[in-house]
């Protein structure tokens, strides 16, 4: 466990063991949970498709491909244990493949219409 305090920064970073040079990671969805073996429902997205969906979450620059940084505030569910789980899904892609996911960065999904 990492303890910190609320709205105290949270600096994360992860990165991909491998003597592939040419390989990139792309930090692609990243959900918060009260609990380790739920992260769907009462659950909160930081982010999503790439794109931050929480206010507090920054991206970093890194010097390597295979290195990814960010930061969000600490925060704590309401009427919950105090503890807060972290699911993070990462792609790993070719390095110079501009057709794959990592060079799409953040993707808006388009919300698909509702018929009566």
């Amino acid at each position: 466990p990492y303890y910190v305090s609320i709205n105290q920064n949270l600096y994360l970073e992860a990165y991909l063991h491998s003597s592939d040079p040419l390989l990139q990671l792309f930090l692609d969805t990243c959900v918060a949970s009260p609990t380790p073996h739920n992260f769907t429902t009462k659950s909160y997205t930081i982010i999503e498709n790439g794109c931050g969906k929480d206010p507090t979450y920054t991206k970093y620059s890194s010097p390597h491909r295979h290195i990814v940084r960010f930061r969000f505030n600490a925060f704590q569910f309401i009427q919950s244990n105090p503890e807060v789980y972290l699911q993070c899904k990462l792609v790993v892609c070719r390095a110079y493949d501009y057709s794959s996911r990592c060079y799409k960065g953040c993707v808006h999904r388009s919300k698909r219409e509702a018929n009566s």
